[in-house]
């Protein structure tokens, strides 16, 4: 298995990253942890954790156990997920690049020997030390921009503003426990009305909109962990479906940042 890139991490950021170079025929293989938090499931590989397989956008992505499984995904034109959180994997397959695109707001391991390239996405790296190229994450005039020294911008823990809510869309875990979704994906819900329980204690809807995301059920959570989204706009339902701008902008930074390596270094990405 020639001129593959691994991309650490299958959420839904991550997912527009994996989807954009899938697109462009390159070869990807994803790695995740035995539990994904994500939130927007729909639209994350990541779920193929808990489903064996998600579709995302017309790309197919599979759960692999093994080298073998790996190969048979590949031949077969879909995504790989394997599940390695400590990157084990790197002992049997030499990738041309790898992409930290775990979104942990810091560094938890990815370092320039795992790969020829290396890129990470958002803050915690070091571009030209600890990786080659860092992804700006944050919303605004920089997003998607590529770092080749410095610091991506620090995270600031303010969501987005989505019709005038940035905080407000944001829920988290009232305590530690195991989470039972009452509500689903794209459901319509009403401010206040009970979305989830996480043992004993009600999760309420923060304000009436579509219920963009929700952590998968049965999770066991900390207290204080993000575990829903909700987009006010009931209009925009179909956005449960659909990878988001910011995760294509991000892609689209990692897509040239790859192509940009590979010139530099001269490495052949394309077989």
């Amino acid at each position: 298995m020639d001129n593959i890139v691994i991309v650490r991490g299958g959420g839904d950021l991550a997912s527009g990253v994996i989807h954009k170079l899938h697109r462009c025929n390159i070869k990807v293989l994803v790695l995740e942890c035995e539990h994904p938090t994500a939130i927007r499931r729909t639209v994350s590989f990541c779920n193929a954790v808990f489903e064996n397989e998600m579709e995302v956008e017309g790309i197919k992505c599979r759960l692999a156990k093994n080298i073998d499984e790996i190969k048979r995904i590949f031949e077969d034109g879909d995504v790989p997920l394997i599940i390695d959180e400590k990157c084990e994997i790197l002992d049997e397959i030499k990738p041309i690049a790898l992409i930290d695109a775990i979104i942990a707001k810091k560094n938890i391991g990815t370092n320039k020997n795992m790969a020829p390239i290396t890129i990470a996405l958002g803050p915690g790296f070091y571009a030209g030390k600890d990786v080659d190229a860092v992804i700006e994450t944050k919303r605004g005039h920089n997003l998607g921009r590529i770092i080749y020294e410095g610091y991506a911008a620090k995270n600031t823990g303010i969501p987005g503003d989505i019709k005038g809510y940035s905080k407000e869309r944001v829920i988290h875990s009232p305590t530690e426990g195991v989470i039972n979704n009452i509500s689903h994906i794209a459901d319509y819900v009403e401010k206040g009305q009970i979305i989830a329980k996480v043992g004993s204690e009600n999760v309420y809807a923060s304000l009436s909109g579509i219920l963009r995301g929700i952590i998968y059920d049965k999770t066991y959570v900390k207290k204080g962990l993000k575990i829903a989204d909700i987009d006010p706009r009931k209009e925009e339902l179909q956005n449960c479906y659909k990878i988001s701008d910011k995760a294509r902008c991000i892609g689209g930074g990692v897509l040239e940042a790859l192509l940009n390596m590979c010139f530099i270094k001269n490495i052949k990405i394309f077989q």
